[in-house]
């Protein structure tokens, strides 16, 4: 696997922004069977599809490639992930810092741009745990169209990104997100726009703080007609140890199409 840290300026965000790009590449083994002429190469046949991959509230774009085997997940599934790091901001506008702009258009132009990955909405998913599951949510559920699939674990589904990014407290606790950054008023708003859902992959742990708030919105999206795969487990709560277990999964589910999906999971 090939891991990229990559920091740019955003024309969004005004500043520097850091990310982290993996990207399939020659495992060891692999390179030394790479004998005979034409087998050396760094150039994919396809570009590859990708996982937009969100992290939670003080983490950072290496958080996720730190704390599980996501790379090694990807690695055998043959898929990119995109990691940012999106501060406490929810991933949407909060005061100056336009995040949701940054992730929804200006990140996906720049890796696109920048690496051998699909621009195709049917090799694009979105997936997040906590802050991030919230931002897959609202991202997922925003734009349909863009993604062939969603997973959001332990997602702070009510999540007010005001309050989290340190605003006004007080106000924030009295005033309901705006309705494009509220998970259920935009699942509504699907199916009034008479859209389809991207299919959905929700966990939570039974443990969890946020465990009722979760198969809340479940119930909420299965009634709309949603399809929702969902997994939960009994022994754990909002931790690392489940999220290891739910993006591997997550990524086992994925409703693959691409080339490098159909060829199924690689023996490494």
């Amino acid at each position: 696997m090939a891991k990229f840290t990559c920091n740019f300026i955003s024309y969004t965000l005004k500043r520097t922004v850091d990310i982290t790009v993996v990207i399939p590449s020659p495992t060891i083994p692999e390179s030394m069977g790479m004998t005979k002429e034409g087998a050396c190469s760094h150039t994919p046949a396809e570009k590859y599809p990708v996982v937009y991959l969100l992290h939670g509230m003080g983490n950072n774009h290496a958080t996720w490639t730190g704390y599980t085997n996501v790379e090694m997940y990807a690695e055998e599934r043959q898929i990119a992930i995109v990691n940012l790091s999106a501060e406490n901001k929810s991933y949407v506008k909060v005061g100056g810092d336009d995040f949701f702009t940054f992730v929804s258009k200006e990140l996906p132009d720049f890796v696109c741009g920048m690496f051998p990955i699909s621009r195709k909405p049917e090799d694009t998913y979105i997936a997040g745990l906590s802050m991030g599951g919230f931002g897959t949510l609202v991202h997922a559920l925003n734009f349909p169209e863009r993604f062939a699939a969603f997973g959001a674990f332990s997602a702070a589904v009510k999540l007010n990104p005001a309050q989290l990014a340190g605003g006004d407290t007080n106000a924030a606790q009295e005033t309901a997100p705006e309705p494009q950054y509220d998970p259920a008023t935009l699942a509504d708003q699907i199916v009034q726009d008479g859209k389809k859902f991207p299919k959905a992959y929700l966990a939570c742990g039974a443990k969890d703080f946020l465990f009722e708030a979760n198969r809340e919105f479940r119930d909420k999206l299965l009634s709309l007609g949603a399809d929702v795969t969902w997994d939960e487990h009994p022994d754990y709560g909002h931790e690392w140890r489940f999220w290891d277990l739910e993006v591997e999964k997550f990524l086992d589910w994925l409703p693959r199409t691409d080339a490098y999906g159909v060829a199924g999971k690689r023996q490494i």
